[in-house]
């Protein structure tokens, strides 16, 4: 799966830029990494609500289950 990235641009004020450089050279990396592993480490103290599936995937879900003795294993393929 390829994941799509976008990129940031964000303005500081210089001693936060300054702070935020020797943070992220205390730990080895760069700032770009080191703001990364912030918001990581933000998003997995949040409690994250899974979102509904879409219309699209649960007919296919149903569709699955109603289908599943018809399945066969990977190893009877090959």
């Amino acid at each position: 799966m390829q994941m799509t990235s976008a990129q940031l641009k964000v303005t500081l004020p210089t001693p936060l830029h300054g702070y935020l450089k020797s943070k992220a050279d205390y730990y080895g990396l760069n700032m770009a990494s080191y703001v990364k592993n912030l918001i990581i480490n933000d998003a997995r103290n949040d409690e994250y609500q899974a979102r509904p599936a879409s219309p699209q995937i649960e007919k296919s879900y149903k569709k699955a289950l109603k289908e599943r003795k018809r399945a066969i294993g990977l190893s009877q393929l090959f």
